[in-house]
């Protein structure tokens, strides 16, 4: 406790004032007795999700008491391109306990019959906005920042109803919504967040209007960057002091801009941003945090620039040339590229010029993942489904295109191995050092069971409510449609 002085005595109330009273004194002892504040927030959170959200049930607000044991199930374990026949999967806690021999027993075990289907591990999109995906733009600049949360925790329920278990946040204010998923509060996928995006001026992440210009020293803060979607920094030192801010507030990653781009309204795709002194800045701050920086650019110059700048991830990059491919693979560095397609399932945008960008992005997609593969880059696969309600259910269908490029087993491995190594690369900052994107004792519970081979159709990821049988994660059953 903390006593006012003399001058503020007249604003406490140590006289008969109702708070006193014996009928709050015992609503008190009754909150002291068990309705904790914990508990009341987490009994709401339970009792909405359900029939609100669909889907996660009463099986999701509580852990399971006993080991549970998958049986009569074919087995894709995230690495291998052939199905794993003759075993079970135990579960105990979040964790796989251990592969069992079909003729085994587990004493007190709730056994869960997969009758004959395929299992795998949840699947990773490399490149989502947890915030930001699942409203149209209009709203992210306009709506209350409270409802633009209540609306990304809705979407985050419906993220792992789709078999995706893990997101790689680029962009967004999503501390929070991790935090509540993490604590077993609401349902949602795990999630290493970067915070907001690092932007210069007129960069990709200034989503000011031209009549918010010109910027002074008494300025406040643009829409974005209240919100956390963004931070404006220009020079060495204000771009050191945001990437250390989002590294205080829990990112476990980096992203800066370092290009054009076709969601914003006045930065064309070939403009080239941020120096590279201040590239390197960025990646100063983020190694002294043991994490990396990723950059979104799309620009053989772009990348190149960032490359030399010690950047471990470049974001999309569909219109790098040959030899720009070739120093990524030469740098060790990882490619984190998107379905960009500009086909039925693509962002949309009103701009006649913003579409004309998506084009010409478009016709560079395929170039790109056939120049990586060609050049053995580290591939991530992500969506990047930005702004667009009606888009996030189309997750696994997009992500199932690069079957043009992979054989299936190959996306399957990039979806969950894969893109579970591009994750780790942050090191120190990792949120969830466990195994992830593997069925292997010790991994992480985060399992599918799916009707039918995605080896042999991957489309089964295309359409989850159909065929997604059972969708676990961290040992917590979201969605069961088998008989147990």
């Amino acid at each position: 406790m903390f006593r006012l002085g003399s001058r503020y005595q007249h604003l406490t109330h140590t006289g008969p004032c109702a708070c006193h009273g014996p009928q709050v004194q015992q609503l008190f002892s009754r909150i002291d007795k068990g309705l904790s504040r914990r508990s009341i927030l987490k009994g709401i959170a339970a009792s909405l999700a359900a029939p609100v959200l669909g889907g996660a049930g009463s099986a999701f607000a509580q852990t399971p008491a006993k080991p549970i044991l998958l049986t009569n199930v074919n087995i894709f374990d995230g690495t291998n391109g052939k199905l794993v026949e003759g075993q079970g999967v135990l579960i105990e806690g979040r964790l796989i306990k251990a592969l069992v021999g079909s003729g085994e027993t587990v004493d007190n075990a709730d056994i869960i019959d997969c009758g004959g289907r395929t299992l795998m591990p949840g699947m990773i999109d490399a490149h989502w906005h947890t915030i930001l995906a699942g409203i149209s733009q209009m709203t992210a600049m306009t709506a209350d920042i409270p409802y633009v949360h209540l609306i990304a925790a809705q979407e985050a329920e419906r993220t792992v109803l789709r078999g995706f278990t893990t997101v790689r946040d680029v962009g967004g204010p999503s501390f929070a919504l991790k935090r509540a998923i993490d604590e077993g509060r609401i349902a949602g996928p795990r999630i290493y967040p970067s915070g907001a995006m690092i932007s210069q001026t007129s960069g990709h992440g200034d989503f000011r209007m031209r009549t918010d210009l010109p910027r002074t020293s008494q300025s406040d803060l643009s829409v974005a960057e209240q919100a956390g979607i963004s931070a404006i920094a220009d020079g060495d030192a204000e771009v050191l002091r945001r990437v250390r801010e989002q590294l205080m507030l829990g990112a476990s990653q980096i992203k800066i801009m370092g290009g054009g781009g076709v969601a914003s309204a006045y930065d064309p795709i070939d403009a080239l941003q941020y120096s590279e002194s201040e590239m390197k800045a960025a990646v100063s701050a983020a190694a002294d945090w043991g994490t990396y920086v990723c950059v979104h650019t799309y620009t053989s110059a772009g990348i190149q620039r960032a490359l030399a700048s010690g950047v471990k991830s470049i974001e999309h990059g569909q219109l790098a040339d040959e030899e720009t491919v070739k120093r990524i693979a030469d740098a060790g560095a990882w490619w984190s590229i998107q379905p960009f397609l500009a086909d039925e399932d693509a962002n949309t945008y009103p701009s006649p010029d913003q579409r004309a960008q998506q084009q010409n992005i478009a016709e560079g997609t395929a170039r790109a993942v056939e120049l990586g593969r060609k050049h053995h880059v580290r591939m991530a696969l992500g969506t990047d489904i930005l702004f667009n309600p009606k888009g996030t259910a189309t997750q696994g269908k997009q992500l199932a295109k690069f079957a043009r490029w992979y054989d299936a087993a190959d996306v399957l491995r990039l979806l969950t191995s894969g893109n579970a190594e591009l994750a780790g690369l942050s090191g120190a900052r990792n949120p969830y050092p466990g195994k992830l994107g593997h069925i292997e004792a010790g991994a992480y519970a985060d399992i599918l069971v799916l009707d039918g081979n995605p080896l042999e159709d991957i489309s089964l990821i295309a359409d989850p409510e159909r065929t997604m049988r059972l969708i676990m994660k961290d040992g917590r059953i979201h969605k069961n449609t088998l008989s147990a």
